[in-house]
């Protein structure tokens, strides 16, 4: 295990990541025979998250290299580039599990300047993107619970190259430009949205189900400004050494094996290392898997001379300077005790016999025991003890979690039964129609398809001085903010942004029939207690995400009817009784996505139709006439009107 480990230190020192899947920074150089200074430098803090998705216990890519692009042009600064093995040409990440979590957590030397776009190279062999339904998909969902897709039905669009070597390349603008300064730390989040209805498209012949992964369009900018506030996935890594004062440990990461190996799960080593501080002020608190103890550290000196070469799994937190700092750590000889570890979204509260079910990359429900000891905590990195404290002990805590929960799970992996000792809940979500807004809260109503999961949920806004998050200009952003998903694409803040909600949720647009009618839908992720108070408790929201809903497959009532600005036609539901009005927007910047779907041969083709041009304009009129199949993505408005987002047109 040494050798291993110095080889991985070696690999390690030829840079950071910027995935968990360790990304390397190759932006160094050197010259021969000068006296040259290298150029100006700063530090990007990287990472890659994604927005949710209900239906996939799995959406497993893998990423060969990212690069960013200067202002102007310029060569591209290679960032990433995937570490590979022979049976394993780059580590597979899934999705999934990163619901508004940071998976690196990194630190990358980058040349100063300004950078305005990223590319990212994901590999696109067969087999290379792995799909596997949840444990419990909505109503709608053509898949059964936990049915893994056959690498057959996989069609990986735009992929180029040769056989075995075959890839695909995405290009995002930043939303706004990457400065990179001198000395200083900059973030930098590229997120997957899972739920964008161009991602996945389904097309069904007989009972064969064919998947389209469309990653253009699908993956965007982030611009999350406040490094200290973001929420890191746990990292997983073999400790390299310890610190001669005791203050930090280097770990190289290591990757889960996919498929998981038949003797078991297995590391793959990875070129990052990270150098990760106890905190010296509240304490990191450090499991001892072998030893089953419970330890809070402010230094490692006690643990100094057994922890090289054990493996680890640790919380961690960034400090706005860039330094990582561990909230908790879990130690083991073992690979198995630090990788067994339940991670994903709550599927099933059961407050009865006291058990919380969490969905596996498999789709499979993994139950898992509370008990009087179960201590919750809530993943609060902007505040050090906070994040150290648990927020409730015991079963009755379990009161305070929905289905939709992000969590990570504490438990001994040997024991025939799991029982938790600590639940990590890293994302709190609460989502669904939108009713009863006012100045001081408004209620959520989910339902799904399981109705014991069903909640109706009352949540007040997070107090008008709790900090959240800066600007894109990096001022400090104080109370609640929202931003309406569509259009515009910055968040509503201040003074106005909780009548600016209250405004917007509440449109309607009534199909009549059983379907009847469509209301506001939301997502919030919310905060224990009301951000400022000492001791407040329950739940609020710091922000709300206005989303468009994806409606059942419809037909064209009545044909577009263009008008300046975009055009309405009417939209037939197969469980409604009326037509709906339907806006479409023509608008550069803010116009409708189009996109035709079609399918030959078992061949699903996605092709964008761009309608902020006299071609496209035409092209959509020629599609939306009555009969037409489409499917309609948007947000009900208060004329009773649905502003559409995303249409997909099927022929």
């Amino acid at each position: 295990m040494r050798t291993e480990l110095k080889q991985r230190l070696l690999l390690g020192a030829a840079g950071l990541s910027l995935l968990a899947l360790a990304l390397a920074c190759s932006g160094g150089s050197s010259s021969s025979g000068t006296n040259t200074p290298p150029p100006p430098t700063g530090t990007v803090a990287a990472s890659i998250s994604d927005a949710s998705t209900e239906d996939w216990a799995q959406i497993g890519v893998r990423i060969m290299g990212i690069t960013l692009t200067p202002q102007g042009g310029g060569t591209p600064v290679t960032i990433y580039t995937a570490p590979s093995t022979s049976t394993e040409p780059a580590p597979l990440l899934n999705l999934v599990q990163l619901d508004q979590l940071s998976e690196l957590i990194g630190t990358l030397q980058v040349p100063a300047g300004t950078y305005t776009s990223a590319t990212l190279t994901i590999s696109a062999n067969p087999g290379d993107v792995s799909l596997v339904a949840s444990s419990n998909p909505s109503a709608t969902f053509p898949l059964a619970a936990g049915t893994v897709v056959d690498p057959a039905n996989i069609q990986i669009k735009h992929a180029t190259g040769s056989t075995g070597s075959l890839t695909t390349t995405v290009n995002v603008n930043l939303a706004s430009p990457l400065v990179v300064a001198t000395g200083q730390t900059t973030n930098l989040d590229l997120e997957f949205n899972l739920a964008h209805p161009a991602f996945l498209v389904d097309s069904t012949v007989g009972t064969t189900t064919t998947w389209a992964v469309n990653f253009n369009g699908p993956v965007r900018h982030n611009p999350n400004y406040d490094l200290a506030s973001t929420v890191l996935r746990h990292a997983y890594g073999s400790v390299a050494s310890v610190a001669s004062d005791n203050t930090s440990i280097s770990i190289v990461k290591d990757h889960e094996a996919y498929p998981v190996p038949a003797a078991g799960p297995s590391p793959i080593a990875g070129l990052q290392t990270l150098q990760v501080l106890a905190d010296a002020t509240n304490g990191t608190l450090f499991y001892d898997l072998d030893a089953d103890t419970t330890t809070n550290l402010k230094n490692f000196s006690t643990e100094a001379s057994t922890l090289v070469g054990k493996y680890v799994r640790v919380a961690a937190r960034y400090q706005a300077n860039g330094t990582l700092v561990a909230v908790r750590v879990w130690a083991s000889s073992t690979w198995s005790k630090v990788w067994i570890s339940p991670e994903g979204h709550v599927r099933h509260v059961d407050t009865t016999n006291n058990l919380i079910y969490v969905d596996n990359e498999n789709g499979v429900e993994t139950p898992i025991i509370v008990n009087a000891a179960t201590n919750f905590f809530f993943r609060t990195p902007g505040n050090a003890l906070a994040d150290t404290t648990p927020i409730g002990t015991g079963t009755a805590f379990l009161a305070n979690l929905v289905r939709g929960f992000k969590v990570h799970v504490g438990a001994d992996p040997l024991a025939a039964n799991l029982t938790a000792k600590t639940v990590d809940i890293e994302i709190a979500k609460f989502e669904g129609t939108i009713s009863s807004p006012s100045t001081t809260q408004f209620t959520y109503t989910r339902n799904f398809v399981g109705t014991a999961d069903d909640y109706t949920m009352t949540l007040p806004y997070c107090n008008a001085a709790a900090k959240n998050g800066k600007d894109s200009s990096w001022n400090q952003i104080l109370g609640f903010k929202w931003w309406n998903f569509t259009y515009p694409t910055l968040a509503d803040t201040g003074t106005t942004a909780i009548p600016d909600f209250v405004a917007a949720v509440g449109g309607s647009a009534n199909f009549g029939g059983t379907f009847g009618a469509m209301k506001a839908w939301g997502m919030s992720y919310a905060i224990w207690g009301d951000g400022v108070t000492p001791g407040s408790t329950g739940w609020s929201t710091k922000w709300a995400v206005l989303e468009p809903t994806l409606l059942p497959r419809g037909t064209v009532a009545t044909p577009l009817v263009n008008s300046a600005g975009g055009g309405t036609f009417g939209l037939s539901l197969p469980t409604g009784k009326t037509s709906v009005t339907v806006d479409v927007s023509t608008a550069s910047g803010s116009a409708t996505l189009i996109y035709d779907v079609s399918v030959s041969g078992g061949v699903v083709t996605i092709t964008p139709v761009d309608i902020t041009t006299a071609a496209g304009q035409n092209l959509l009129a020629s599609y939306l006439v009555s009969g037409t199949p489409v499917r309609v993505y948007g947000i009900p408005q208060a004329d009773g009107s649905i502003k559409a987002y995303y249409i997909n047109c099927f022929f």
